[in-house]
């Protein structure tokens, strides 16, 4: 298995995504977090975060984030 591990509370799959946010309320724009995600929980983290309405976006690794 790669270093690359899903952020999801308990799994362990290899991550394939990057999950690219910020809460707007204490983080200035260039601050960004990176939850790492496999292919099943990648939806699953998207959308908890888009839920809160935070700015959110996934991106291969290694791509630029616009977030």
């Amino acid at each position: 298995m790669s270093d690359r591990v899903c952020s999801r509370a308990g799994c362990r799959a290899e991550a394939v995504r990057q999950v690219v946010w910020r809460n707007p309320r204490i983080h200035t724009a260039d601050r960004r977090k990176i939850w790492a995600a496999c292919a099943e929980h990648v939806d699953y983290l998207r959308d908890y975060l888009a839920a809160r309405d935070f700015p959110v976006e996934v991106v291969e690794f290694g791509a630029e984030s616009r977030v």
